[in-house]
């Protein structure tokens, strides 16, 4: 019976790491400039009692600080985390160092360690007859 070898289709690249990396610290950025003007407004709000949402037509509305300054945080935290996991994707994919790195146990190809007959009805031998 043949031997049935599973190969990853999307192997692990040094370039989709940096692409991705490039790709995460922008949409951290993108985040940010979506979201982040509005916790702009509450961080010089924050230093008075009440805190308002302003409106284009209609009156400000008082509203709760410390929920305020949990949204801030959790834009910030979000934000955070998506560039820092851009730099970290982009750390690994400038090191270069995984595709190079294969254990000579895990190779596959000619005179690799798969390439072992393990049966003496192996394919390999049945077609040196």
């Amino acid at each position: 019976m043949p031997k049935i070898f599973i190969i990853s289709i999307l192997p692990v690249s040094d370039t989709r790491f940096i692409i991705l990396g490039i790709g995460l610290m922008f949409s951290g950025i993108i985040f940010l400039s979506v979201f982040g003007s509005q916790s702009a407004e509450i961080t010089l709000q924050e230093e008075f009692s009440k805190c308002y949402e302003y409106h284009t037509d209609s009156p400000p509305t008082e509203i709760d600080c410390n929920t305020a300054s949990e949204n801030k945080m959790i834009i910030f935290a979000i934000t955070t985390l998506l560039i820092a996991c851009g730099i970290v994707s982009l750390v690994k994919g400038i090191k270069g160092r995984w595709d190079q790195d294969v254990k000579p146990e895990d190779m596959v190809g000619p005179g690799s360690s798969f390439d072992t007959p393990d049966e003496p009805d192996d394919s390999e031998q049945n077609n040196s007859k």
